[in-house]
């Protein structure tokens, strides 16, 4: 099987195998996932990436199951990369995301990937970003990325994604949600879930003080107003809202330029991090002094992936 191939055709066999082997940790793996990656890249970029987040128990799953079927009703290609914690202590993750959301699972324009973080700050695999590369080149028209629980830590996922979603639930404090102000700021949309039942009063409750909340943030450097929003993903409520509220979002950022421009900036960002990391402090220190970078962000802008510039350095 050619794999490239396969993935461009749109075989999710195939892209669970490329997946698989660029979280390898295998040094012979290692040299056919950055070739498959740098084959896949000029296929990539024509999604919508959205990052959703928030704490436990807030219903991410059960808001993406429904949040995905409407779009593949729409005939929509959708990918979930859920990433799951990783216990300290075995090194294991459950990755039971599959069965959470059966229905969205089962179907075909939908691809569900479970990816432990391994212990990766940020609530992000730092294989996340090559993952996204794949299901764009298979087709996938909507990226979700639900990552691990929520913190300051988590704003890693900011750098991975277009639109950023932050599931907050009625009636608990920002303190007993462990909700820091850092995320609050980087949210385009504060949704308010499990809009039903009893917690219905609460929940609009809820939504008014976030928006009130939200005056007192600065202003989006992308001219975007963070909206405050309610949904039950168990009754169907509040969904379609979210969705015309994300067109509006990507029209707008895409006719401003800034879509482009923040993933230009979020590549460069994530240079910067992986030179860090592979090369440490002290070499990484002396290219910025020697002015290295600009020459090393313009072959990164111009398609090679950051694992060819790192072994050209």
């Amino acid at each position: 099987m050619n794999l490239t191939q396969e993935i461009i055709k749109g075989n999710t066999t195939a892209l669970g195998k490329g997946i698989t082997l660029i979280e390898s940790r295998l040094p012979e793996d290692e040299i056919k996932a950055q070739d498959l990656l740098a084959s896949c890249l000029p296929k990539s970029g024509k999604s919508i990436r959205i990052g959703i987040t928030g704490v436990p128990g807030v219903g991410k799953s059960t808001f993406i199951e429904t949040f995905g079927r409407l779009l593949t009703k729409q005939g929509k290609k959708v990918a979930v990369l859920a990433i799951d914690p990783t216990s300290e202590r075995t090194q294991g993750s459950i990755l039971g995301d599959k069965s959470r959301m059966h229905q969205l699972s089962a179907d075909k324009n939908a691809f569900i990937r479970p990816s432990p973080n391994s212990g990766t700050l940020g609530g992000v695999t730092d294989k996340t970003r090559d993952s996204i590369v794949l299901c764009e080149a298979a087709g996938f028209e909507i990226i979700l990325i639900e990552t691990v629980g929520v913190g300051q830590s988590e704003t890693t996922v900011k750098n991975l994604v277009d639109f950023f979603l932050l599931l907050m639930l009625a009636g608990a404090g920002d303190e007993l949600q462990g909700i820091k102000r850092g995320i609050m700021e980087l949210a385009d949309v504060l949704l308010i879930t499990k809009d039903d039942g009893e917690n219905k009063k609460d929940a609009k409750n809820a939504a008014l003080e976030y928006k009130r909340a939200l005056h007192l943030f600065p202003t989006m450097e992308n001219g975007w107003a963070p909206q405050v929003s309610t949904c039950s993903a168990l009754e169907n409520i509040g969904i379609i809202e979210i969705l015309e509220i994300i067109n509006q979002f990507d029209a707008q950022m895409t006719s401003n330029g800034w879509k482009i421009e923040n993933r230009n900036h979020q590549n460069k960002s994530w240079l910067h991090l992986k030179v860090k990391e592979e090369l440490g402090n002290k070499k990484y220190n002396k290219l910025v002094k020697e002015g290295k970078f600009t020459q090393l962000e313009k072959e990164l802008i111009e398609g090679k992936t950051i694992n060819q510039i790192l072994a050209e350095i």
